[in-house]
């Protein structure tokens, strides 16, 4: 009996060392999302700190080229839609700080059909950022070299859920990326395609050619299939994403925008679409489908209670309460969603893949650039440009950082009539229409075949 009892109590410790032994193991393979609240005072030294927290140097190689892939979803200046110039100048300055070499740190964007990103990296003040700091400035369309995914990828392609399916000749990819650091610059906000997008969306953009829209009716899968070629193709993958401002409902351009000052990095590209999702009212894993693919296939973590948050606990509890991209659809996303999944597909879908595509880019540009924003989007901008954030955003270029580059203390006055509207906006919309045709794959594939 006296060796049954000792062989018991053995067997009792051996089991709680294991149930100690697992969870100490669970916890140092957590994912971590540093979450930090922050002011326009603090908001530079806030951005060192959040990146440290999250451990960027620990994936950012310093020896490796680094793209900082800015976020352009709106040509034009609206609140969330956009990567901030602090949030870029915060950034950049953490790496200098940190040791990393100006020279192979650069600015990264793409290019869409319905949006100018020259034209929205000077309305959103992120090259002006770039050239404060002496940057180069990639525009992945203009000289990059492109190369087809197998030779990227190689038998990963065979694992893609959704992309051999969608182009069925193979897309490419642009080769710099293949061993380059890469930072994602999100916002927090909502998305009428995917619910949210963050850190996983932004890699769309500079993924995919741009027939990319092919991808909109398996946009989720899709998602998950450029996390994967991240993973395989850059020497590090981090994201800072900034909710200062954030948006609400059908983003993400047509939102509602909030003032948060929150601002968040992780490692872990699902992890911190999670969280953000969370801190919006949504549960990622049942809403979020992409997240919830990514999780179950082990490419991060979707699951906030197995997530470890660093920096401000307590914000990482709050709950806005978002309505969400379904809630007060514009006419444009309403008819997007039909077009997709709804009864337009089979009457309209098929012309998106066609030359007749362009009638969708004119009909994009028209409705939010030259109806909705006049309409709706500049009392919303007028808004957000009265507070501390928006005053910053509009005195950019002539406020300064204190002497320690902490922040700004002083973020200049109102400037409410920053955004100008009329016949400089109505000449501006035109052009922007003429783009959408001219600048469309298909009409530059068929300038090219008649060429030959």
């Amino acid at each position: 009996p006296a060796l049954a009892s000792q062989a018991k109590g053995l067997l009792h410790t051996e089991i709680v060392l294991f149930t100690e032994l697992r969870s100490a193991c669970s916890t140092m393979s957590r994912s971590k999302v540093a979450l930090l609240r922050t002011s326009p005072a603090t908001v530079l030294e806030d951005y060192h700190r959040l990146m440290n927290l999250a451990g960027y140097q620990d994936v950012i190689a310093k020896d490796a080229d680094t793209g900082l892939k800015i976020n352009i979803s709106w040509h034009f200046f609206y609140p969330a839609a956009s990567t901030t110039p602090w949030q870029l100048d915060g950034v950049i300055r953490a790496m200098k700080r940190d040791g990393y070499d100006p020279d192979l740190i650069h600015g990264c964007h793409n290019r869409t059909v319905v949006i100018d990103a020259h034209l929205g990296e000077r309305e959103n003040k992120q090259v002006d950022v770039i050239n404060a700091h002496g940057l180069r400035n990639v525009h992945l369309y203009e000289g990059e070299d492109w190369i087809h995914i197998r030779d990227a990828v190689g038998d990963l392609a065979d694992d893609f859920l959704v992309l051999n399916d969608v182009y069925k000749k193979g897309f490419s990819i642009p080769k710099r990326f293949i061993g380059e650091n890469i930072i994602h610059l999100p916002t927090v906000k909502t998305h009428i395609f995917t619910t949210t997008t963050g850190a996983m969306k932004n890699a769309f953009g500079g993924l995919l050619n741009e027939h990319r829209h092919w991808t909109h009716p398996v946009i989720h899968e899709t998602l998950v299939d450029l996390l994967m070629i991240q993973k395989k193709i850059h020497r590090g993958v981090f994201a800072v994403m900034d909710g200062t401002f954030v948006g609400d409902g059908p983003g993400p351009r047509c939102m509602v925008p909030h003032v948060k000052n929150v601002i968040l990095a992780s490692q872990d590209q699902v992890a911190i679409d999670a969280v953000a999702a969370k801190l919006m009212g949504f549960d990622p894993m049942r809403d979020l489908k992409f997240v919830r693919i990514a999780h179950e296939l082990g490419l991060g973590c979707g699951d906030p209670r197995d997530i470890e948050i660093v920096g401000d606990q307590e914000a990482a509890e709050m709950n806005w309460h978002f309505d969400g991209p379904f809630k007060n659809m514009t006419f444009a996303s309403r008819n997007q969603h039909r077009i997709y999944w709804g009864p337009l597909k089979k009457p309209l879908e098929w012309s998106l893949k066609t030359w007749l595509a362009p009638w969708s880019y004119v009909a994009s540009v028209s409705y939010n650039d030259m109806f909705w924003y006049p309409m709706y989007g500049k009392t919303r901008v007028n808004d957000a440009l009265m507070s501390e954030w928006g005053r910053l955003f509009a005195n950019w270029n002539q406020v300064q950082p204190d002497p320690e580059a902490k922040g700004f203390p002083d973020v200049g006055t109102e400037n409410p009539e920053l955004v100008r509207l009329g016949i400089k906006h109505f000449l501006e919309g035109l052009r922007l229409v003429g783009m959408a045709v001219t600048e469309s794959p298909e009409v530059s594939a068929w300038q090219r075949q008649h060429a030959r």
